[in-house]
C-alpha cells in the first residue's frame, strides 16, 4: 500500500464474501425504501414500481463500471483513486471529497430517519435524542477492527433480508388466503387510478426520490483494499447484489401496493401532516390490525438504517484514507492504528455527520427530505464520475491492449446511457419545488472543491521548492 511507512499498522484483508454481499445489500436497502417511498408514493402512485425497476437497472451498469476498474486494481478509495489515475488530478480530487460528502450526508439521512422510526414506539422522543445516541453507537462498532464492523453489518443486514422475505411470504399469505381482508387485492395495482395515477409526469417527478435508494451500491468499492481474494469476490458479489436488490424492492412493493389501496396508504401517511411520518411497510400492516407484524417490521426498518449508517461511516473512513495517501486529504489522515483501524479518519467524519443531530433538532419536520435531496445531487455527481472514470479506464487498456477480467456492459454505450440518465436527474430535479436549491449547489460545490485543489497545489508546490532549497 503506497505510504505505508507513514502507518503504525495497515488494512487488513478481513471481510469475506459474506461480509461483502451484505456490506452492499446494507447500503441499498434502507431508508430510501422503507422511508422514502412514501414521497415516492405520493407522486407516482403503483407506477413507482416501474421507477425502482428502471433506477435499479442503471444502478447495476455503474456497479460493473466501477466493478471492472476495481477488479484491476483492488485499492482503497477506489472512486477517487480511478479519477485521479486515468483522468486527472482535479478529477480525482473532486471525486474523493464529493463522495465523502456524499456518505456525510447519507448518513444524516439516516440518522433523521432512525428518529421517526423511534417515533412510533415513543413518540414523545425528539428525533434529534435518538439520533444523538445511535450516532455513538455505529462509531464506536467502526472504531473496533474490521472484522467487528463486518460481523455488525452482517447481522444488521441479514435482519432486514430475512424480514422483507417474510414480509413477502407473509404479504402473499394473506393476499391468496384472503385473509388480509376485501381490500387486499393485487388489483390495488391499477384499479384506483390506474397505474400511473398522476400520469407519466408522476412517475417521472419521483425518480430523483428513487435515485436515492440506490446511492450505496457504490459502498462495494470500498471493500476491495480489505476483501479476502477481491478478484473472485467483487464479481460475484456485484453480480448477485443487484438480483437480490431488485426481488427485495420490486417483489416487496408489488405485495405492499397489493396488501392496501395506494390512496387509502397515503391518506394515513399524511394524516400527521408530514407524509415521512413513518414506514409505508409499517403502516400497511398497522391498518391490516396486524399490530405484532408492525412492530417487527419497525424494528427492521430501524436496523435497516442503522445498516446503511453503519456501512457509510466504514466507507468515508476508507475513502479519507485513500484520498490521504494520494496527497488529496492531510496526511495526518492516512495513520491506520496496529489493529488495522483509520481512527483519525473515523473520527474526522463523525464530527462532520454530528450536524445532522443539530438540523434534527431545528428542523425536525424538514430535515429527511432536505437531506435527500443534498444526497441526491452528490450522487448525480458520483455516478457520472465513475462511469466517465470507467469510459477513460477502458481507453487506457484498448491503447495498451489489456483486456479486463470483469467487464461492464455494452462499453461505450452502457456510459452514455448512464451519463445521459444521470443528467435526466438533474432536469427533473430542477423541476420540483423545495430540491431545486440541491442542483443549484452542485456549481458552487464543484467551484469550491476547484478552489481548494488550486489551494493544495500551492502549498505542494510551495513545499517542494523549499525542499530542493535546502538541499
Amino acid at each position: 500500500m503506497s505510504g505505508q511507512n507513514s502507518h503504525s499498522g495497515e488494512l487488513k484483508r478481513g471481510l469475506k464474501n459474506r461480509h461483502i454481499q451484505l456490506i452492499a445489500l446494507g447500503g441499498a436497502i434502507g431508508t430510501g425504501l422503507f422511508l422514502g417511498s412514501a414521497g415516492v408514493l405520493k407522486s407516482a402512485g403503483p407506477s413507482m414500481i416501474l421507477g425502482y425497476a428502471i433506477c435499479g437497472f442503471i444502478a447495476f451498469m455503474i456497479m460493473r463500471q466501477l466493478g471492472e476498474m476495481i477488479v484491476e486494481e483492488p485499492v482503497a478509495g477506489s472512486f477517487s483513486h480511478f479519477a485521479h489515475k486515468y483522468w486527472g488530478g482535479f478529477a480525482g480530487f473532486l471525486s474523493g471529497w464529493n463522495c465523502w460528502i456524499l456518505y456525510i450526508l447519507v448518513g444524516m439521512s439516516e440518522l433523521t430517519a432512525v428518529g421517526k422510526y423511534i417515533h412510533y414506539w415513543a413518540p414523545d422522543i425528539p428525533t434529534w435524542v435518538s439520533a444523538a445516541g445511535f450516532f455513538v453507537l455505529i462509531n464506536l462498532i467502526n472504531l473496533a477492527n474490521v472484522k467487528v464492523f463486518g460481523e455488525a453489518e452482517f447481522w444488521f443486514a441479514i435482519i432486514k433480508v430475512v424480514a422483507i422475505v417474510g414480509m413477502i411470504a407473509l404479504g402473499s399469505y394473506l393476499l391468496v388466503s384472503g385473509n388480509g381482508g376485501p381490500q387486499a387485492s393485487v388489483s390495488n395495482l391499477w384499479s384506483h387510478g390506474g397505474f400511473f395515477p398522476n400520469g407519466v409526469s408522476g412517475l417521472v417527478m419521483a425518480m430523483a426520490i428513487i435515485m436515492f435508494s440506490f446511492g450505496g451500491l457504490e459502498m462495494l468499492g470500498f471493500t476491495a483494499a480489505e476483501a479476502d481474494k477481491p478478484k473472485t469476490v467483487i464479481p460475484k458479489a456485484i453480480n448477485q447484489v443487484i438480483y437480490r436488490i431488485l426481488i427485495f424492492y420490486i417483489g416487496a412493493l408489488v405485495i405492499l401496493l397489493s396488501l392496501t389501496p395506494w390512496d387509502s396508504l397515503l391518506a394515513t401517511l399524511n394524516a400527521s401532516g408530514d407524509s415521512y411520518s413513518g414506514s409505508p411497510f409499517v403502516q400497511v400492516f398497522s391498518m391490516l390490525g396486524s399490530s405484532t407484524a408492525a412492530h417487527i417490521l419497525n424494528f427492521v426498518v430501524l436496523t435497516a438504517a442503522l445498516s446503511v449508517y453503519n456501512s457509510g461511516t466504514y466507507c468515508n473512513s476508507r475513502m479519507l484514507l485513500g484520498m490521504a495517501e494520494q496527497g488529496d486529504a492531510p496526511k495526518a489522515l492516512a495513520k491506520i492504528d496496529k489493529r488495522g483501524v483509520p481512527v483519525r479518519s473515523i473520527l474526522a467524519s463523525a464530527a462532520v455527520t454530528l450536524i445532522a443531530v443539530l438540523l434534527n433538532y431545528l428542523i425536525p419536520q424538514n430535515a429527511l427530505e432536505l437531506l435527500m435531496s443534498l444526497v441526491v445531487a452528490t450522487l448525480v455527481i458520483n455516478w457520472a464520475m465513475i462511469s466517465f472514470s470507467h469510459f477513460k479506464f477502458r481507453q487506457h487498456m484498448n491503447k495498451t491492449n489489456q483486456t479486463p477480467l470483469f467487464k461492464a456492459l455494452w462499453y461505450p454505450y452502457g456510459n452514455y446511457i448512464c451519463l445521459a440518465f444521470v443528467a435526466f436527474i438533474l432536469c427533473v430535479m430542477l423541476l420540483i419545488p423545495g430540491i431545486q436549491i440541491s442542483v443549484y449547489a452542485i456549481p458552487v460545490w464543484v467551484a469550491f472543491m476547484w478552489i481548494c485543489y488550486g489551494i493544495k497545489n500551492k502549498r505542494r508546490d510551495g513545499a517542494a521548492v523549499v525542499v530542493s532549497a535546502t538541499k
